[in-house]
């Protein structure tokens, strides 16, 4: 057996409005501390990026903790030269405070009016150097779960992408369950059925590992 390098992310990011506020989402880690430890357990390197997440991160060979979606980015390109696989299983903001107030803000009378700027995309950027990685994204979806996905195979130049619906029940973020559908570059796609995070976590770096053999 081949051993691989995986570099996967987990948990979500933090983006600071001032000292005691932030931007962010519900995203536990459990997905991605499950990739980990799946690739672990079939005897893989793993170096885990974690955002802020009260899990007890899995005992990889490399855990890297980051708040911040610019922290994550620099984190994971210093780090794709080494390796041979990269999951994204973050959910990195998307968005973030335009200014940060060093001082907290203090309530007013008023409405406050909140400027947000888009967040780097991590993957699209890990597009443009991708050489013979494996990438895999994952797409929380609300509705079109298999169209919206489809739409970002291609930009971001990604072998897997694994869509689930969060409006679904046991699916999506803080729960230990989840019902994926992976989406592959060669346009198969694989229905999974509702099963535990680690199981589904099993499948995923299966697949991964056969599809970079293959």
């Amino acid at each position: 057996m081949v051993t691989l390098t995986f570099l996967i992310t987990a948990g979500p990011t933090r983006e600071p409005l001032d000292p005691v506020r932030f931007v962010s989402n519900p995203s536990s880690g459990r997905m991605g501390f499950a990739l980990a430890e799946a690739a672990m357990a079939a005897g893989h390197v793993v170096c885990l990026i974690a955002g802020p997440t009260c899990l007890e991160p899995p005992s990889a060979h490399s855990v890297v903790r980051v708040t911040t979606a610019e922290e994550m980015r620099q984190a994971v390109l210093s780090r794709l030269a080494d390796s041979h696989v990269l999951i994204m299983a973050a959910a990195v903001a998307d968005y973030r405070p335009a200014s940060f107030s060093p001082a907290k803000i203090k309530k007013g009378g008023g409405p406050l009016t909140l400027t947000l700027e888009r967040t780097p995309d991590i993957l699209m950027e890990a597009a443009r150097i991708k050489e013979h990685r494996v990438h895999v994204g994952f797409a929380a979806e609300t509705h079109d779960l298999i169209e919206n996905a489809r739409a970002k195979l291609e930009p971001k130049n990604l072998d897997l992408l694994v869509a689930n619906d969060i409006t679904e029940e046991g699916s999506g973020f803080e729960v230990e369950t989840n019902r994926a559908t992976l989406l592959w570059r060669d346009g198969s796609i694989e229905a999974l059925p509702r099963m535990s995070k680690q199981k589904l976590a099993e499948h995923i770096i299966q697949a991964v590992v056969a599809y970079y053999g293959g």
